[in-house]
């Protein structure tokens, strides 16, 4: 069977395939082994230091509440920058000229920035002319330099999503009267959601983790910070890195998931006509010639449908 892209594999490409499929797990197999060999000859695979991870003590002290941290300040930041980049998007799409250049330039200015180095600034500006205390400055700073950062970039991926649909829905929105703003928010915005979703779910996992800039510079307790704390506590440096490794893993692995399942349903509701026609509607259909609700025909359609059915 052939496909647009490419055809169909022939014997001896299936072969080579097959080849190359073994060859890749004897070196994938080889690697597991070196790295268990390599632990195992540096006392990492011990239990006394994999044994804290199965108290209530190191995730209740260190690691649930570095997880709280993470997910706090990924939520907050989230939470701003969406609409901000929703904002910044649509005025980068505007006719006039004083909206889109400003827009613009902001949207540029922060996209070329480091997260950290903002993080930084933020934390500098709020510690000089703002009363907020040393223990939540961290969090205002990292919460800042992920919204003015990701923002920007979400910006870009809203004008992007409205851009790739046909320009015969602004067309045909033009053609029924609609204004500009109103196209906007009832026809492009709602279609373009689910091409932009791919995009905004990565968007939302690189949030998560570059929570993590926040702990390395700015003594905020997120959960790789809390991971060095631990640490030192137990003296389990590798098997601590990769405990925290496997919750970011999942975390992450639970935002795709979420989003693919969306995304499955925002289509299915596309595909939808959103027309159900129930017994009692075409008994309405029967006596008056219109679906209820519809309102009844007019003598002129009545009239144009006759005439129509009468040529036929």
């Amino acid at each position: 069977m052939t496909s647009v892209l490419y055809d169909a594999p022939g014997p001896g490409a299936k072969r080579r395939n097959i080849v190359y499929s073994v060859l890749f797990l004897i070196v994938l197999a080889l690697g597991v082994w070196w790295i268990y060999s390599a632990m195992s000859d540096k006392g990492q695979l011990e239990w006394a230091k994999w044994s804290p991870f199965t108290e209530s003590q190191a995730w209740t002290t260190y690691l649930l509440p570095g997880l709280v941290n993470t997910l706090k300040a990924a939520g907050l930041a989230l939470v701003i920058a969406l609409p901000l980049g929703a904002l910044f998007g649509i005025a980068r799409l505007s006719d006039h000229r004083w909206v889109r250049v400003p827009a613009g330039v902001v949207v540029e200015f922060f996209r070329a920035i480091p997260v950290l180095i903002l993080m930084v600034f933020a934390n500098q500006l709020y510690a000089e002319y703002t009363d907020i205390s040393t223990d939540m400055r961290p969090l205002y700073a990292v919460v800042t330099g992920l919204v003015l950062y990701n923002a920007s970039v979400l910006a870009e991926v809203v004008r992007a999503g409205i851009l790739s649909l046909p320009k015969g829905q602004t067309e045909a929105a033009k053609a029924i009267g609609l204004r500009k703003g109103q196209t906007m928010r009832t026809i492009l915005l709602p279609q373009s959601v689910t091409a932009m979703l791919p995009a905004l779910v990565s968007q939302l996992v690189v949030i998560v983790k570059d929570t993590a800039l926040g702990g390395a510079l700015l003594s905020f307790t997120e959960l790789l910070s809390a991971r060095k704390t631990l640490a030192a506590n137990y003296g389990n440096v590798i098997p601590s890195f990769i405990v925290v490794a496997v919750i970011f893993i999942l975390l992450n692995l639970l935002l795709t998931t979420f989003a693919s399942w969306l995304e499955k349903r925002l289509r299915r509701a596309k595909r939808s006509t959103g027309a159900v026609l129930t017994g009692a509607t075409m008994d309405d259909l029967g006596a008056t010639g219109t679906p209820a609700g519809l309102g009844p025909m007019s003598k002129t359609d009545r009239a144009n449908g006759d005439a129509g059915g009468g040529g036929g």
